[in-house]
């Protein structure tokens, strides 16, 4: 009976190092849903402490919808900078803006009570990295909805399997001599993950913390040297710090890459973060979080397997063959930011594409739109079907537009029923979003990489210059009334 009452939280993003630790310690006291993408994850039996694990694929709004039924609260944890696609055109900056706003919308449907979503502590400075500024980007998604957002926002947070700490680690581990830039100097706040937990244990059902942001961090404020000296200590190494110019961009980011072992797209948004302090403002929950807080070096000791490397996590052993079926799953996301005129809903958008890519492409294709705003592309007279465009009437609104993609002789469909395009308006109609997701070409993996797909990158551009002409064009003239 007590289980009945309980009310459910769902964890997206829960298969990361930090959504376990939530997962375990909100299952105290609520009923607790993790999605999970991925079908390795959920067939290996991550419910070790009683959590209901969910497949879903969050690019997809109706699964995102289906996943968030009768919940009470959502703690969003999702960050897109790993793959979701053999072949993935477009920044993680959109990518996530989508996941975000998919969130927002189911999250609406249900009605959600609160979303904590956990973020990036935010600089004081008006040129943000491309990171940071996501971070806001995806507080505002999520805040687009009718449910209230609590946003915890977090520096570098200490405990295995994190991206960032393993970087760190390996970095001391591997080097006995550290080259320190001008950055070296500046402050940061690092969080142990179980201050974390706490953090979202706090604020979960609390109406004082509705609708609002909070910095939250650990009881020191350290240098990055600083930080790699303790580091150095709780490894047992004694290392060389040796203060150099500015390094270039490139040059910094391939060095920490190769050394820190992570991925180039995983390193270079977090290279461009650290140029700035990132400390946490004071706030009440701040204060709270004091006491009983854990520093850094003893999260760190306890992150560390015997060998003094970061221990790994379920999710760093399933990795690998999420790749291997991403990969022999060979199916392609393209996301693009494009102008949205003043006076252009989404819909109108998409039918501007279709009657602006045949001209633009003349004579090679011919595009047909019926009554019911099925879309069909020919080469040239008509004689050869290329893509067939189904518009789904139950999944568009005036904001997002769908047409699934059902035939032509370009895609694959008989096996591949989510292959989809769509059109939606963003951050207060200052953009749209025009994707593809889930396609699957008929060409041979190579050649579609050689040939359509860089094809399709050059239409959405000159497409994106078209919308940006529109644009300029339905600003009001100065002094018009």
């Amino acid at each position: 009976m007590e289980a009945e009452l309980r009310k459910t939280v769902v964890v997206a993003g829960a298969s990361g190092f930090i959504g376990q630790a939530i997962c375990a310690q909100l299952s105290k006291r609520f009923r607790v849903v993790a999605l999970t993408r991925s079908l390795t994850h959920a067939a290996d039996h991550l419910d070790e402490t009683g959590v209901a694990w969910r497949v879903c694929d969050l690019f997809s709004l109706l699964e995102t919808e289906q996943a968030l039924r009768d919940a009470d609260y959502a703690v969003y944890l999702v960050h897109s900078m790993l793959p979701s696609s053999r072949l993935t055109q477009g920044t993680f900056v959109d990518l996530d803006l989508i996941l975000a706003d998919n969130f927002a919308r189911a999250a609406r449907l249900h009605q959600i009570q609160q979303i904590i979503y956990l973020g990036g502590l935010i600089p004081v400075t008006p040129h943000l990295s491309s990171h940071l500024a996501s971070r806001l980007e995806v507080e505002e998604a999520l805040g687009s909805g009718s449910s209230p957002v609590t946003a915890l926002r977090a520096g570098l947070v200490v405990g295995p399997g994190g991206s960032s700490l393993r970087i760190l680690v390996n970095l001391v581990r591997r080097m006995p001599v550290l080259f320190l830039p001008p950055w070296a100097e500046r402050r940061m706040q690092p969080v142990a993950i179980q201050d974390v937990v706490r953090a979202v244990d706090m604020v979960i059902g609390a109406p004082e913390y509705f609708g609002a942001h909070f910095d939250i961090g650990g009881p020191e404020v350290l240098t990055y040297r600083e930080l790699l000296q303790k580091t150095a200590r709780v490894l047992g190494c004694r290392r060389w710090m040796i203060p150099v110019p500015a390094l270039p961009a490139k040059l910094l980011k391939a060095w920490v890459s190769l050394v820190g072992g992570a991925s180039r797209a995983l390193v270079g948004p977090l290279v461009d973060s650290l140029n700035h302090d990132m400390c946490a403002a004071p706030n009440p929950l701040l204060t709270r979080l004091a006491v009983g807080a854990i520093g850094f070096e003893q999260a760190l000791r306890a992150s560390l397997d015997g060998d003094h490397r970061l221990a790994l996590t379920q999710l760093d052993q399933l990795r690998p063959r999420d790749i291997r079926v991403i990969r022999a799953a060979k199916r392609v996301r393209s996301v693009q930011r494009l102008p949205l005129p003043a006076d252009l809903s989404a819909q109108r958008v998409a039918l501007e594409y279709y009657g602006w890519l045949p001209r633009f492409v003349w004579p090679l294709l011919k595009c047909e739109v019926d009554e019911s705003g099925h879309c069909r592309f020919y080469l040239g007279t008509r004689h050869l079907l290329l893509l067939e465009l189904t518009y789904s009437h139950e999944r568009s609104t005036a904001d997002r537009v769908l047409f699934y993609i059902t035939g032509g002789v370009l895609a694959k469909t008989a096996n591949n029923r989510k292959g989809r395009l769509e059109f939606r308006e963003m951050l207060n109609r200052t953009c749209v979003l025009a994707a593809i997701h889930d396609f699957t070409p008929t060409l041979p993996w190579y050649f579609y990489n050689l040939t359509q797909a860089l094809v399709h990158l050059l239409v959405m551009r000159r497409f994106g210059r078209h919308l940006g002409v529109l644009h300029i064009g339905s600003k009001p003239k100065p002094g018009a009334a």
